[in-house]
């Protein structure tokens, strides 16, 4: 299988994560943390919006209503793009000033799913994932993790992913997608370094896990059954998360982060098209507002 590879736009963001496809206005939504930013592409006419927030942007999702729910460093928020307006809806780890809230998705069961990471180096376990439902009602569903990150469900809902970029391991749970209730567990992927430990991800219909290899370089896709698909090479060092979008699902971009110290000129930052894939993605899930 080729594969084709190009800059979907001409701008760079310093750490570009969490592209989200909305069907509803037929746009590509993503964020750019450190810049504290959502940023909102019309897939036609390639126009961004841009929503700014007060502290840096983990990760986000679309509502039943229209708004986004926004993981913005410690606190969980409704906001409108239409009015601008924010309510907090949950605080995480406001007891830990060394954490921040990470990659989040709205999962099957219409809750959003996000955990957190250490901010400082080296890393400790000291993070954790987390369940938010549309009350507000915060439960803490795992703990000692480094970065957690790679959440994505299998086509019909009964399995969850779920990733610690640290260990670089990827963990796969039963799931029951009108509850949100978790059983068993098991490790589905072990990653390295030189393979691509396991950033963001996204899992497409025919339910393989497409997981951002952010220390090699790579796009790694893997089979229901942990086998490795494909690995594919990026022009940048550190991918981010990739996702399907685009009016028939069938187009794959990934985000990308900007590293410190990079020459002028670099393509760090910037997201990319993927093409020669030959699959489909899963419609995005809403978060259910109580």
């Amino acid at each position: 299988m080729t594969f084709q590879i190009s800059r979907l736009l001409e701008t760079s963001y310093r750490l570009g994560e969490c592209p989200t496809w909305d069907e509803r206005t037929n746009r590509l939504l993503w964020t750019d943390i450190q810049g504290r930013t959502i940023q909102s592409m019309d897939w036609t006419t390639r126009q961004i919006d841009t929503y700014s927030f007060d502290n840096e942007v983990g990760s986000f999702g679309l509502t039943d209503d229209g708004r986004l729910v926004v993981a913005v460093w410690d606190r969980i928020i409704l906001f409108d793009p239409a009015t601008g307006s924010q309510s907090v809806l949950a605080e995480i780890e406001t007891d830990l000033p060394q954490t921040r809230l990470n990659d989040g998705k709205v999962g099957p069961d219409g809750a959003f799913w996000v955990g957190t990471m250490d901010t400082s180096s080296p890393r400790e376990p000291i993070a954790s994932l987390y369940r938010v439902d549309g009350r507000g009602d915060v439960a803490h569903i795992r703990e000692d993790l480094r970065v957690s990150n790679g959440l994505a469900w299998s086509p019909d809902g009964t399995w969850m992913y779920h990733a610690d970029s640290g260990p670089g391991w990827v963990e796969a749970y039963s799931f029951d997608p009108a509850t949100g209730g978790l059983g068993s567990k098991m490790l589905y992927v072990q990653q390295t370094d030189e393979t691509g430990r396991p950033d963001g991800a996204t899992v497409d219909s025919d339910g393989n896990y497409w997981s951002a290899g952010v220390s090699a370089g790579v796009l790694n896709c893997f089979g229901p059954d942990g086998e490795l698909l494909h690995a594919i090479r990026l022009p940048v060092p550190k991918p981010t998360m990739p996702c399907f979008c685009g009016p028939e699902l069938d187009q794959l971009v990934v985000t990308s982060l900007k590293p410190g110290g990079e020459e002028p000129g670099s393509l760090s930052g910037s997201l990319f098209l993927v093409e020669g894939h030959g699959r489909k993605g899963l419609p995005t899930h809403r978060f259910k507002v109580a």
